[in-house]
């Protein structure tokens, strides 16, 4: 592996598992070297459609992403040329006129509901994390942030969950376990993220996913380690 490629480590899970909060503690432990990207700055733009139809969308199936454009923001991350985020704003389903540009580091975290269902975005990462966490825990969850921070009613948030997020889990997020290199549960333990801090370190100096020395202290058992699929 060559040591001076930036390492791409790629977040999943159900809404509400906690991939925000494991990206941001990865991140501080690698301070100067993390970029850290949320896959839901990559959701379709439906400026084009009036907002009627726009609460008609399934945001809960992988085909409410622009996968082309993901790809292309790995690709030139991963190759050190300009990459750049899309804004998406929840509230209106639309994106911003305006891009971030992400300045290269060593170390690229990538969260978000569905990128391991993407062979071509498995393809680009060097260490892919699967967060499991319970319904309930995962539903708490995600009512705390959407009506605190996308404005949305709670009796609403509740339905939706029920009626859409947790089908949709089973149909698209649940499966993608079988490709991750590290399956976590929560709540992740401090022992837990220090042995994938470790094994990401490793990484940043040369090693490899599927090295053999890059395994969990004895006798964890909340989290399944695996060779990469």
């Amino acid at each position: 592996m060559n040591a001076e490629r930036p390492i791409i480590i790629g977040i999943v899970g159900g809404s509400g598992a906690g991939k925000t909060w494991l990206s941001h503690q990865i991140a501080a432990a690698f301070p100067t070297e993390a970029t850290e990207v949320s896959l839901d700055d990559f959701y379709l733009d439906r400026s084009h459609v009036s907002p009627d139809e726009r609460r008609l969308v399934n945001y809960d199936d992988p085909e409410a992403i622009e996968w082309g454009l993901l790809r292309e923001f790995l690709e030139n991350f991963r190759g050190g040329r300009p990459a750049y985020v899309p804004r998406y704003d929840f509230s209106s389903h639309c994106r911003s006129s305006e891009c971030a540009e992400c300045a290269p580091t060593r170390l690229l975290i990538v969260e978000g509901l569905w990128l391991l269902t993407q062979q071509e975005v498995r393809e680009l990462l060097d260490l892919s994390l699967f967060l499991e966490c319970p319904a309930q825990v995962r539903l708490e969850r995600r009512l705390a942030r959407d009506v605190v921070e996308r404005g949305r009613h709670a009796d609403d948030v509740h339905q939706t969950f029920e009626a859409v997020v947790a089908p949709m889990h089973v149909r698209h997020v649940a499966p993608q376990r079988r490709w991750a290199t590290v399956v976590l549960h929560d709540p992740v333990s401090e022992a837990d993220l220090e042995g994938v801090v470790s094994r990401v370190c490793k990484l940043l100096h040369g090693g490899s996913a599927n090295d053999e020395r890059l395994v969990p202290v004895a006798g964890l058992q909340s989290t399944d380690w695996r060779s990469a699929a």
